[in-house]
This record gives structure tokens, sequence and C-alpha cells, in this order.
């Protein structure tokens, strides 16, 4: 088990934002979906593109790179890469799909929290 460490406070994120907070060193993307908060690491395990300068439709973000999608709330892949033919198979064969590491988060009193 980690420990828990302040990353924000509960006004600082809106409704269906999303930011990256650096506890301990570490790039984490936060978000807030319908008034509960997910953090996973900020980087897209495909090309480490920023996943907080992405886009976030419900729990799933979007990579700003390439549109890999990864669902907040266990890390699993929806989509590895976006679009067909034979640029996006290749990309697939020469970086399997690769969950989100997902931190858990928890609320305390105005601080938002997440374990490392």
């Amino acid at each position: 088990m980690g420990k828990f460490v302040e990353v924000s406070k509960i006004g600082e994120l809106k409704e269906g934002a999303i930011k990256a907070v650096n506890p301990a060193g570490r790039e984490i993307l936060l978000a807030r979906v319908e008034d509960k908060y997910y953090a996973a690491d900020n980087r897209c395990p495909h090309m480490g593109g920023k996943l907080a300068q992405g886009k976030l439709e419900g729990t799933v973000v979007t990579c700003p790179l390439h549109s890999s999608q990864f669902d907040l709330s266990n890390g699993q892949v929806v989509r590895w890469l976006k679009g067909a033919g034979l640029t996006s198979k290749l990309g697939g064969v020469l970086k399997r799909p690769k969950p989100l590491t997902t931190y858990n988060v928890k609320v305390k009193e105005d601080k938002i929290l997440i374990e490392i």
C-alpha cells in the first residue's frame, strides 16, 4: 500500500475537466466525472502523449497524438490508435496495446488525495 498525498482542492477541478498534477515527481492525470475523481499516468503508453491535453468523454480519455483511448475507471484500452489500413496495423504490431496505470483517489474534507 502506498501513501495518500494531496494533489488538488475540490474547487480547483470542474465537472468533466482534466489536468496534470505532479505528486512526488510523478506526472499524473486527474479527472472529475460526475463528482467522482480519477487518477492515472498522464503519459499515453503508446507514444507518451500528454493525456491531460487530450479529450475527456465520460471516463474515457483520448490521447492527443494518435487518438488512443483509455477508461480512467480501470485503465483498460478502449481503442489503440485511430484509423485503419497499413499504418494503423503496423503501429499496433510495433507497440502492443498496454493499459494505463491508474491510482486510488479519495476525498477528505476539501482535498483530493491520490495513493502513490
